[in-house]
């Protein structure tokens, strides 16, 4: 009986090692793939349909057995935020984010990072914090608000809050801690009393998050920090932030937090903030020309992924849906090739790259809130996927619906004609995109046609999940031939396309035809919406509408 307890002890023992080996030959994810589970799929509620009999316009060729690595299941994270208000109350969101299932969700914010105090109260504001905290654009100089993780204020969603969060929705956390305390801090030392606070919430939070980043965009001049009033700052530090410095700072950081998490048995992974491409930002001055030099000489054994955001589209430009949807693919892999050529540039290894936040800066057309905005988002997994990113959270839950130019998922009460809580139609792409998509990725050949995109996958039990996407103004009528795979075929079909209001922009997502009864967002429980089926002895053939999206889960 010892003897057959042992065998059966190597024998998973085994199956764990290959797995793990797995993962980790999957660099540039590296660490974000230390707690991967291979990923099953339900077979959703269907319905019986007939496969078109239109003429083919499109074939994509795709083959079982051509793996390309395995799929970070931090990809689909999203962003929470501090002034959402509580919502760990609110029964219907928090089911819907569970559904969504975004595997990791960051904290407390984005510019808002900087100046956030996790262990304070509004009562109890730090003695060495000025009153006045400088930028380094022209906003008014005035007595700074800070906000604060101790809070019972009903519009504040506090740190407790965002721990109910996660344990409610079954989530990990990643956390931006205040780095540019380390700048305006008026004390003796305030880097090391900067570093100390970070370490104190790595103690705090007893192991239960693993992924932290320093700071928030501190290259802008629109963070907390870029400059500071040198006449109150005690331990010598220039007028204006550069890259070496934070660097310089980041080891003090690191050091830290590392420590107190040996201190409580965890291990952690500390994030550095980059410029995410080699664009031209002349607009910025020095400062951010010079950011990752400085730092990545100063610091760069010492980061253990790099942070990247990126808001794909021209600045408050009114953007066309085709430059929205051209972007999810080119500034993705200008991302890459770029951190790429650093690795090369600075010698050094290439590292885990954490999309930390995303979204689309275009404006002007209810852009934002629209159904394009969930294509882009589904092209975006797709790449990420592809290109094979470790983590991407994308801003935010909950925001502010500013005319329809609102990055949250979710309306937050002041949409018009809409419910609280409403989803916007990038959920619906988010979701099935989610629920339909393997572990495992698989090479595609690349259709003649440049509208149409494919990414596919497997999951551990077999099935494969295909999205494709039209980003063309003609409808084509797709076939899949799949080597490598049992000759019946039942596949399930989910598409998305937009509705009628908005002109180019429509505000409505329907899934497989059904939709909403309000002005927008889409069917009220996307579970609920039945698939398309059919069975096939040979290749499967679809129709994609323009400016759609299929998913498809084939057995």
């Amino acid at each position: 009986m010892m003897f057959q307890k042992n065998i059966l002890y190597f024998l998973l023992t085994g199956l764990t090692t290959a797995w793990s080996s797995l993962a980790f030959g999957q660099n540039p994810q590296g660490f974000f793939l230390n707690d991967a589970v291979r990923k099953k799929v339900e077979q959703p509620d269907y319905v019986k349909h007939k496969p078109s009999d239109k003429p083919v316009s499109l074939a994509v060729n795709l083959d079982a057995k051509q793996t390309n690595g395995l799929i970070s299941k931090y990809i689909y994270g999203t962003n929470s935020n501090t002034y959402m208000g509580p919502i760990v109350d609110q029964t219907e969101l928090l089911e819907n984010i569970k559904n969504l299932s975004p595997k990791i969700i960051r904290f407390p914010g984005g510019n808002l990072s900087n100046v956030y105090f996790w262990n304070a109260s509004k009562n109890k504001r730090p003695a060495d914090v000025p009153q006045v905290i400088l930028y380094g654009d022209d906003r008014p100089v005035k007595p700074e608000n800070l906000w604060y993780g101790i809070s019972d204020d009903q519009n504040s969603f506090s740190l407790d809050r965002y721990y109910q969060l996660l344990k409610a929705t079954n989530t990990a956390g990643i956390i931006c801690v205040n780095y540019s305390y380390a700048r305006y801090g008026t004390g003796s030392a305030p880097v090391q009393n900067a570093a100390h606070l970070a370490a104190d919430w790595v103690r705090f939070d007893k192991g239960k998050t693993k992924f932290w980043e320093i700071g928030n965009e501190n290259y802008g001049t629109w963070q907390a920090g870029y400059k500071i009033d040198t006449l109150q700052n005690k331990d010598h530090q220039p007028e204006f932030i550069s890259g070496k410095l934070y660097g310089e700072h980041l080891k003090v950081f690191a050091d830290s937090m590392k420590a107190a998490a040996k201190e409580i048995k965890s291990e952690i992974f500390i994030g550095a903030v980059m410029i995410e491409t080699a664009k031209d930002k002349s607009w910025e001055g020095g400062i951010t020309k010079n950011w990752i030099d400085g730092l990545l000489k100063s610091a760069g054994s010492e980061i253990d992924y790099y942070v990247l955001h990126s808001y794909y589209t021209p600045y408050n430009q009114n953007s066309t849906p085709e430059i929205i949807l051209n972007s999810a693919t080119t500034e993705t892999a200008k991302m890459v090739s770029y951190m790429k050529e650093l690795s090369s540039v600075y010698h050094l290894p290439e590292k885990p790259l954490a999309l930390t936040e995303w979204n689309i800066f275009a404006s002007g057309a209810k852009q934002s809130c629209s159904f394009i905005n969930g294509m882009h988002a589904a092209i975006v997994l797709g790449e990420l996927s592809n290109l094979k990113f470790g983590m991407a959270s994308r801003w935010d839950l909950a925001n502010a619906y500013s005319n329809g130019d609102d990055h949250g998922m979710f309306n937050k009460g002041d949409e018009p004609g809409v419910p609280l809580w409403n989803p916007r139609p990038v959920y619906y792409y988010m979701y099935y995109f989610q629920r339909f998509f393997g572990d495992e990725l698989l090479k595609t050949n690349s259709p003649t046609n440049g509208d149409v995109l494919t990414y596919a996958s497997k999951f551990s039990s077999g099935e494969m999940g295909v999205v494709i996407v039209n980003k063309g103004s003609s409808e084509q009528v797709i076939e899949l031939d799949i080597a490598n795979f049992k000759p019946l075929k039942t596949y399930f079909l989910y598409s998305l396309t937009g509705g009628n209001d908005n002109g180019a922009f429509s505000q409505k997502v329907l899934v497989n035809g059904e939709t909403t009864k309000y002005s927008a967002g889409g069917p009220p429980n996307p579970k609920k919406v039945k698939a398309l089926s059919a069975s096939s002895t040979g290749k499967i053939k679809f129709e994609s509408a323009p400016l759609s999206v299929q998913y498809l889960l084939i057995e």
